[in-house]
């Protein structure tokens, strides 16, 4: 139960999934340390037996209950083929979870999962957890984080895309697609179009045209033309960019993800949230606002159109 669900038995909370490095851990603290700024409880559930020296503090930890390297030692399975085990596992001791969750009541949830993309596009283990929690009347959104630096990389792009849809279908909670890592974006290379185009997942002939230049994907253009044809068909994928240490990029997707599961807060957080938008930019968020990068993407666009007028 929440501040905004007091006389209510509803408890509210984010699954944060994604592939591996995508950033869930970091997003995790992140998101603790912020709404912990706004006065709202927050109480982090490590559902990833593979996670080791985590940065945040534990509520719940299912190591408690099962390891990876114990179910790999003992059953001698792969990483994959255990960590598979431990999520049924995890499924066939609801029990276990719910006396953990219970003694964190009032608070609200971060659920932290493992980073293997087929527990989330075709196997139910994680899915029926999700389900149970649904009956315990827990109120969730599901945080897929996906690394922006395949903005950079129009085929992975494609790819992502099609993962994401997958997802959002296989998982059936309110989903939160969100672009990790945009600091560090430009490492990677210069975007084809302009942020929006990827954000909003906008007309995608224009990717299958960029992709056809390569002589490589020449050879696949109608199999891709197909894949974003599908992705269009459902119209449900967009992004929201973040970069953890920008606090007006935490807003934008803390406010996306309570529109998602339904969570309202009091007149007390909403004060405080205020508060930290207004004071100055401290330590802990030191980092350029994502919107640089968006605006600056811009102005090379509008840049660029006008080099080549003047060249007409």
């Amino acid at each position: 139960m929440s501040e905004g669900s007091k006389g209510s038995s509803l408890a509210f909370g984010q699954v944060v999934i994604g592939p591996p490095g995508s950033g869930k851990t970091t997003y995790c603290h992140g998101m603790q340390e912020f709404m912990g700024r706004i006065g709202r409880k927050v109480a982090v559930v490590n559902l990833d037996p593979a996670n080791e020296g985590m940065p945040y503090p534990c509520a719940v930890d299912i190591s408690e209950l099962i390891t990876l390297s114990d179910v790999m030692e003992n059953l001698k399975l792969g990483p994959n083929g255990g960590l598979i085990y431990c999520m049924e596992y995890l499924e066939a001791n609801f029990d276990w979870l719910q006396e953990k969750l219970a003694a964190f009541r009032g608070h609200y949830y971060l659920f932290d999962c493992p980073g293997q993309v087929e527990l989330y596009t075709h196997h139910d283990a994680l899915k029926n957890v999700f389900a149970q929690m649904a009956k315990w009347n827990f109120r969730l959104a599901a945080v897929h984080l996906v690394d922006s630096h395949y903005c950079t990389d129009p085929g992975k792009f494609i790819s992502v895309l099609c993962t994401s849809l997958s997802t959002m279908l296989h998982v059936e909670l309110p989903h939160v697609n969100v672009l990790s890592k945009m600091d560090l974006i430009e490492q990677y290379g210069k975007l084809a179009f302009n942020l929006d185009y990827y954000t909003e997942v906008l007309d995608l002939s224009y990717l299958v045209d960029h992709l056809a230049s390569d002589p490589f994907f020449r050879n696949y253009r109608r199999l891709n033309a197909k894949l974003v044809e599908v992705i269009e068909d459902y119209s449900l994928v967009s992004f929201v960019p973040l970069n953890v240490q920008d606090k007006e990029s935490m807003r934008q997707v803390m406010q996306a993800v309570d529109k998602a599961n339904g969570y309202s807060f009091g007149d007390q957080e909403h004060r405080s949230l205020e508060a930290l938008m207004s004071a100055a930019v401290g330590a802990d968020f030191h980092f350029t606002s994502t919107l640089a990068v968006q605006e600056k993407y811009v102005q090379s666009r509008d840049k660029t159109v006008e080099e080549e007028v003047m060249d007409m």
